[in-house]
């Protein structure tokens, strides 16, 4: 495994939280709209964080996410991303 740095982390939590803060923006005018695909939206976000929490927790148990702080970080980071990454392509599709 590759040694990981804490800039690169850093980085990466910069980028997670300017792709999360465009997820927001996308997803609120659709909550805001009150009408049945807003609640389906909103069971949606719920159900999907709830899977990557749990996800990231039976990654930490097994080992997966590197065996040194800075590894856990960047992997955890990494993991999340790729969360909100498939949130925001969904999102500007329609």
């Amino acid at each position: 495994m590759q040694q990981v740095d804490p800039m690169s982390v850093a980085l990466g939590y910069w980028s997670l939280g300017l792709e999360a803060a465009m997820v927001i923006g996308l997803r609120l005018p659709r909550l805001l709209a009150g009408n049945p695909a807003a609640a389906l939206e909103a069971q949606k976000m719920v159900a999907e964080k709830i899977e990557a929490a749990a996800l990231l927790q039976w990654k930490a148990m097994t080992g997966a996410l590197g065996a040194t702080p800075l590894s856990v970080m960047h992997a955890s980071t990494a993991h999340y991303r790729k969360a909100v990454g498939k949130n925001r392509r969904r999102l500007t599709r329609r």
